[in-house]
Parts: C-alpha cells; structure tokens; sequence
C-alpha cells in the first residue's frame, strides 16, 4: 500500500489556509455591516434564491449552489479542490454570523464615515485574506476556483478574469432582483468596488506578500534539510 505524503511545507500552508478562510469569513462580516451591497457572489446567490427557489432556506440553496460548483471544479481541474474548500463551504457562514453580531453589538447605528470604514476594512482583508489561502495551494472557495481554472487553462491574467467573473454574477443577481426576485439584493457601491477590483487587489497580494512568504518557508526548509 503507498504511504500517503503530505504537500511540501504543509505546516505553514496549513497555517496560511486557516488565517485566509478565518480573516475572509471576518471581512464579510465587516463588508455587510458597511451596508453599502452585498459581494458579487452573495448578490448572485441571493438573486438566484429569491427568483427559483425562496420556498427554501437561503443556507440550503447557498450549499446546493456550492455543492454545484464543486461538482464544476472537479470536472474542469480537481487540484483546487482541498481542505480550504471544505472549511469555506461548512464553516464560513457561522464565521461571517459571529463577526457580524459582534461588529453589530460595538456599532448598531454605524455613521456614514464609520460605514465607509467598514467597507474598506472589509475589501482590504477579504483581498489579503483570499491571497493567502489561494496561495497555500490547500484549496479554495468553490467560486474562487473558478476563475483560477479559467486563467490557467486560457492563459489570461488572473485579475482580469476574476473581473469578468464578478461582474457576471452581479448582472444575473441584479437581473433576478429587477425580474421579482424575493428578497433578492440589489448592487451597492460595495458590490461594485468588489466587482473591480478584488480581482486587481488579490494579484497585488499574491506577488507581493503571499508568494514571497510561501518561498521563504521553501527556502527555509531546504536550508534546514
């Protein structure tokens, strides 16, 4: 029987993948507290909801629609398919409840200023946060996935192709939204910030801070071998 063998550095990548999915859970909570829009991906799903299927939970349609794309990523490249997909899909609801509850208790009526304070907080982490649990090589989110994927396999520049990808999800969420959608969310400038430039922010923490930090642990542990 052939003996299982972790990833190379698997510690620190492990480390990288669980501050990722953690601080990315705590950012969206922060990013709807700003209450200007949802994410792309949550205005899609939201929109989708409301439209087909609000005779369901939102939670269960959110893991049908994830258990969807998961099947997606396994046809199109498995490799991005690991334990921070998992940790996404069952515990970053219950992450993003808590940060919002308690970011909710300290500022119930945030000011427009304070708002605006969230909002950038929050784009900031969930760009660094993304960075590095992409960059750890563990998995990624199932909608994450997919841009990676098409990049790879077209050759285009990943920012660019996450763009296009938000932008899809926020014209679907807001064409079921203007079409009767149940509950459904319109863009905010949040959403639109998002759209723009989480794609731009997570290449610039890539080259910058998460591939540098993965290569320092490389060398450190061929230094140590």
């Amino acid at each position: 029987m052939p003996k299982f063998k972790l990833p190379a550095n698997f510690k620190p990548r492990l480390v990288m993948t669980i501050l990722g999915v953690l601080l990315c859970s705590i950012a969206v909570g922060f990013f709807k507290c700003s209450r200007f829009g949802v994410d792309p991906f949550q205005c899609f799903s939201w929109g989708l909801w409301g439209k087909l299927a609000s005779a369901f939970p939102f939670g269960t349609f959110y893991i049908i629609v994830n258990a969807v794309l998961l099947i997606l990523d396994l046809f199109l490249d498995k490799h991005y398919i690991g334990i921070a997909t998992f940790i996404n899909l069952f515990l970053t609801g219950y992450i993003v409840s808590f940060s919002e509850s308690v970011i909710t208790r300290f500022a119930p009526e945030p000011t427009f200023a304070l708002r605006c304070i969230f909002l950038a907080v929050g784009v900031l982490i969930i760009c660094f946060a993304s960075s590095l649990y992409m960059t750890s090589d563990l998995g990624v989110s199932t909608y994450d996935a997919i841009p990676i994927i098409i990049a790879n396999k077209m050759n285009w520049q990943f920012r660019f192709v996450r763009i296009g990808t938000d932008i899809i999800c926020v014209l679907i969420g807001t064409i079921c939204v203007y079409l009767g959608a149940k509950d459904g969310q319109y863009p905010g400038v949040g959403t639109i910030i998002s759209a723009f430039f989480m794609g731009p922010l997570v290449d610039f923490f890539n080259r910058k801070f998460s591939r540098p930090l993965l290569a320092k642990f490389s060398e450190t542990a061929e230094a140590k071998a």
